[in-house]
């Protein structure tokens, strides 16, 4: 969503680390090329206006002019200034704003927000994360009796999470839904209640007279508001006029996985004063995530979002898999099965594209990724070859010869070409796998990655080779190390990414 902020910022910022000293006039110049950048990701001009003036009296000051490097100094002001415009503290350890779930029981939470900004499937998506990861007893109830099959899309939805859903009863108005949900959590025990209102394509009076009677009869313990980031500053309007008159708790961010310029992100925490507490980031159940100021700010000017990454690879990663991996890893095995494992846990988390957007120093280099073709469907075509094979194939590769390589291709829809660069890549990586099995203790592979190199990637320096490779259990796969990403690349690059390679799998 952040992507043309990035680009435009990225831009600026260049040119102001480059130089090794800085005056006033610089710093106004690269100022007035951020605050057009900001202007044109939709960002509210009040809210330009105070981010501007904040940088500025802070960048302006004899302690950054005169810093051994004040460009990167410039750029740590706009950092920490974005960081507090979302609503973090500069420095501290990133805590994402807590739900109010045990405050019952039950707890009951109200979801409000414009018809079409995705309340119904995010309230889903809440109740499947509050009973998988917070263990709460959840009941969803659907109070929107006006749009056509609203109440039974949160049902099914909830057959789908698995979470329980108020039975509907014809004809009863919303706000008596709401109390007879809030009785049946108190009677049946749950721990969260959560209300589905209703919504409208714009505002309206009868909408928010709605919302206000439920809100003031049932007394909530969280109100959010459920706002679609790609309409821009019309969501920004939105969350202003609910939380005049609900007095919003929170605010839901959904499609930020979409191409939106990102403005509403950053102007809805200054314009409301509360707190962006989620963002929902895909289509899919268990795609929402806790709103995290610093690395979205990270994101936005570069630096990459390791730690989420790292927190997406323990969620997505089987923890049985990755002990039996080790297990085999130690004895120096890695076949086909295990292979195809990995490529699952490698598109579990987004794909390479979703790997790398995290990573800092990316966004330096996207035009040499783009020229690199990461095609996402190459993990597809790989994992359609290794299904393609028996089982005896899979597990002892060398009985693959030339008659079985032509079977294999025919039945995955590839050519044999294709076949045998999997075959190599896979001996590349049970190489690799062999050595670790052959480390002591106290030993270290080349291409496993070390504090140095994440330091190093962190300032800027691009991609580390060997960036994860394959030495941690149910790690990606190849991602680094000497042997690069085997055959996942295009044709070599000048200066591309380091370790990326050619279609034949070499450096």
């Amino acid at each position: 969503m952040f992507e043309t902020l990035q680009d435009r910022l990225s831009g600026v910022f260049e040119g102001l680390t480059r130089q090794g000293a800085l005056n006033e006039q610089d710093v106004t110049k690269a100022l007035r090329e951020v605050r057009v950048a900001l202007l044109e990701a939709d960002v509210a001009l009040p809210v330009v206006k105070e981010f501007i003036g904040k940088v500025k009296e802070r960048a302006v000051g004899k302690e950054v002019l005169r810093s051994v490097t004040p460009g990167q100094q410039v750029v740590k002001i706009v950092h920490d200034n974005l960081v507090e415009m979302l609503g973090g503290i500069p420095g501290a350890e990133p805590e994402p704003a807590p739900l109010m779930i045990d405050a019952g029981p039950p707890s009951v939470l109200m979801m409000v927000g414009l018809q079409g900004s995705g309340k119904t499937t995010t309230t889903a998506k809440l109740a499947k994360r509050l009973k998988e990861k917070h263990r709460k007893k959840v009941l969803m109830a659907s109070l929107d009796v006006y749009r056509p099959a609203a109440q039974e899309q949160l049902k099914v939805l909830g057959e789908q999470v698995e979470v329980a859903t108020l039975p509907i009863i014809d004809g009863q108005q919303p706000l008596a839904i709401a109390r007879r949900a809030v009785e049946a959590g108190r009677l049946q025990g749950f721990d969260v209640v959560m209300l589905d209102t209703a919504g409208r394509i714009t505002l309206d009076e009868a909408m928010m007279n709605e919302a206000s009677s439920i809100a003031g009869e049932m007394q909530p313990h969280e109100v959010l508001l459920v706002a679609d980031a790609l309409t821009g500053q019309d969501a920004v309007n939105t969350a202003d006029a609910f939380n005049k008159r609900l007095t919003l708790s929170g605010i839901v961010l959904t499609r930020v996985d979409g191409d939106g310029r990102g403005g509403a992100a950053l102007s809805m925490r200054a314009v409301t004063g509360c707190p962006i507490k989620l963002l929902g980031v895909g289509e899919k159940m268990d795609a929402l995530e806790d709103f995290h100021a610093e690395r979205v700010a990270g994101r936005i000017l570069g630096m990459g979002d390791v730690v989420s990454l790292v927190e997406k690879a323990a969620e997505t990663i089987d923890t049985k898999q990755a002990e039996k991996l080790a297990k085999k890893m130690k004895k120096g095995d890695f076949d086909l099965e295990d292979m195809a494992e990995q490529f699952g846990q490698m598109r579990k988390m987004g794909g390479m594209q979703g790997i790398l957007g995290m990573l800092p120093g990316v966004g330096k280099i996207k035009n040499q990724m783009a020229e690199a073709n990461l095609d996402e469907t190459v993990l597809k075509r790989q994992e359609a070859i290794i299904g393609s094979m028996t089982r005896k194939e899979r597990r002892s590769p060398k009985v693959i010869n030339a008659s079985r390589k032509r079977r294999i291709a025919k039945g995955s829809g590839t050519e044999v070409q294709e076949v045998n660069r999997l075959l190599k890549m896979h001996k590349q990586m049970a190489d690799m796998m062999k050595k670790v099995g052959k480390m002591g203790k106290g030993g270290k592979m080349r291409g496993m990655p070390d504090m140095a190199a994440l330091e190093k990637m962190a300032g800027g320096g691009g991609l580390p080779p060997g960036l994860g490779g394959p030495g941690a259990p149910g790690g990606l796969p190849g991602l680094g190390g000497q042997s690069g990403l085997p055959g996942l690349g295009g044709p070599p690059q000048k200066g591309g990414l380091p370790g990326l390679p050619g279609p034949t799998g070499k450096k």
